[in-house]
């Protein structure tokens, strides 16, 4: 099995699609199974590959062995700007070549994109031209951002009409994506993970204590840009006088939520706590009264389960999935996304806590294990229907 994804860690970007990691190796460890890992890198052309952050990623390994599993890191041109809509042209043209001598040595059966644009595009593509079966997951931004201009829809309809099988981690994706105009009968809902032991009840005074923090504690994580709305969160904190806000996370939106923490005036009550590694969440988890999500798009995000995995509910946003997750009193709320909404719903966790233990059950049933055994299953299908020669047959576009 191949694993195609430029969301996959390097040591440039340790947590950077660890969702995808944490998946590919419960893939590789079951019986029968051998994987590797193509991840590729995408850089502008001549000198400007040594710009910014370009320059670390361009500087990485060609191959190299992560945490056992080979992982292939070979460039494609990208072009920033109105260029971008031929990323998957590029992406195709550096890896159709580099697969097909690859697979000399690794006869990979499936070919496993882990994202819809740019990499289900090309994943696409490349498994018609190798006769490989192909398989691409959605994660939400893929299909309401790239799905959502002319061209990128365009390519992932194309891509999902070819493909052999489709994932969505969650059912409302599922419905957004057959909106879109994808096959429905190809897409199967595929839940992300969480790691039980990693994740847990601790004591949530001692946490606070080790972070300096007194009173209640509102956590946010995730990536600072415009789409996660950290904004309002810090806008709801004015209506908590006793509460903390602490935000994991950075991006480019860090300069105007530190200028808004300071006009506000909560520079005392709010901290940007910049990234983490991912090992550094449960403890933050289980300092959290409230772990506040105000995002405007997801699929079903992992760190909502890894909240509840810890016994802290929730105050999240309806987008994507967060309906399958928040199903009952002890995950915690919905909310309007408006910073007198959050305020309101951060009040009535606070003054009603659910039981944490009943909060930890709610994310019970999202396992790495179970994970795992899905997308095995689900590929073997795609495999072994390749074989019988009845893939779904390519419908018009």
């Amino acid at each position: 099995m191949l694993t195609l994804s430029t969301l996959f860690p390097d040591s440039s970007r340790p947590t950077f699609g660890g969702f995808v990691e944490r998946q590919t190796l419960g893939l590789a460890v079951r019986e029968g199974v051998e994987v590797q890992v193509v991840a590729p890198i995408g850089l502008p052309p001549g000198p400007l590959k040594l710009i910014g952050h370009y320059r670390s990623r361009a500087a990485l390994p060609p191959v190299e062995n992560w945490k056992g599993l080979a992982v292939h890191r070979p460039h494609f041109l990208h072009i920033p700007g109105p260029g971008i809509r031929f990323t998957p042209s590029g992406m195709t043209r550096k890896l159709l070549p580099y697969l097909r001598k690859l697979r000399r040595d690794f006869p990979f059966d499936v070919i496993d994109a882990e994202y819809f644009w740019p990499d289900g595009v090309a994943a696409a593509r490349i498994g018609q031209a190798l006769n490989v079966p192909v398989s691409i997951k959605a994660r939400g931004s893929d299909i309401h951002v790239w799905g959502m201009r002319d061209f990128g829809r365009a390519q992932i309809l194309e891509a999902g009409r070819s493909a052999q099988g489709m994932l969505a981690v969650s059912e409302a994706l599922q419905r957004d994506m057959m909106a879109l105009g994808l096959p429905g009968d190809r897409i199967r809902v595929h839940y992300t993970g969480v790691d039980l032991d990693r994740f847990g009840i601790a004591d949530r005074e001692a946490a606070k204590t080790a972070l300096g923090i007194t009173g209640p504690l509102l956590l946010c994580v995730g990536n600072l840009v415009p789409l996660k709305r950290q904004h309002l969160v810090i806008e709801a904190l004015r209506h908590l006088p006793d509460a903390s806000l602490l935000i994991v996370g950075d991006g480019p939106e860090r300069s105007a939520l530190e200028a808004q923490i300071a006009t506000a005036g909560l520079s005392a009550r709010a901290r940007l706590f910049g990234a983490r590694q991912h090992d550094d969440l449960p403890a933050l988890f289980a300092a959290a009264d409230v772990f506040v999500h105000s995002s405007s798009s997801e699929g079903l995000a992992n760190v909502w389960i890894e909240s509840l995995a810890c016994g802290t509910p929730m105050a999240v946003t309806d987008v994507g999935g967060a309906r399958e997750v928040v199903d009952g009193p002890a995950a915690g709320l919905i909310v309007e996304p408006t910073p007198i909404a959050i305020a309101k719903a951060v009040s009535a966790l606070l003054a009603n806590p659910p039981d944490r233990s009943e909060t930890r059950r709610s994310a019970e049933r999202f396992t790495w294990a179970v994970n795992a055994g899905a997308l095995h299953a689900h590929l073997s299908a795609l495999v072994e229907r390749h074989q019988r020669g009845d893939d779904p047959a390519i419908l018009p576009a």
